[in-house]
């Protein structure tokens, strides 16, 4: 548990680096694919597309890679795989523009997965029922 009563002091990047944020190294793959310019080694445009892309997604910080894919559907890893595709290519378009003095909006960008809007019900629902269960206590008690 993080919040034991241990002291803990870390020496060296290697100590810190035990987790990550699992989009950076899709983020940064999908850049190298779609990029011709940090294939070409532009660092700055790798590093400002990077950070444009990965504030569009939700922080997903894991250990091991393995940890977050072994528990999605293939759908899933289908949609985040997407989702990343849109992201940087929207990303590359908007550091482009920027660069150009252009003044442009990014596009909205929804990041829920597949999975998660199966197992977790809708609020606005639960709240319908738990405000029936009070309309019918309500009613009966009028009674």
């Amino acid at each position: 548990m993080l919040t034991n009563a241990r002291n803990y002091t870390l020496d060296t990047s290697e100590e810190i680096d035990f987790i990550h944020n699992y989009y950076e190294r899709l983020v940064l793959q999908e850049i190298f694919a779609q990029s011709k310019r940090v294939q070409e080694g532009d660092r700055d445009f790798l590093a400002d597309v990077a950070c444009v892309a990965l504030n569009r997604m939700p922080p997903r910080y894991i250990r091991h890679d393995v940890d977050m894919t072994f528990f999605m559907s293939p759908q899933d890893i289908q949609e985040i795989n997407n989702k990343v595709n849109h992201a940087v290519t929207d990303a590359i378009a908007y550091v482009e523009s920027r660069e150009r003095g252009e003044d442009v909006k990014l596009p909205v960008l929804e990041v829920s997965l597949v999975a998660n809007r199966a197992s977790k019900p809708d609020k606005a629902a639960v709240k319908d029922v738990d405000l029936n269960k009070k309309n019918t206590k309500t009613k009966n008690s009028k009674k």
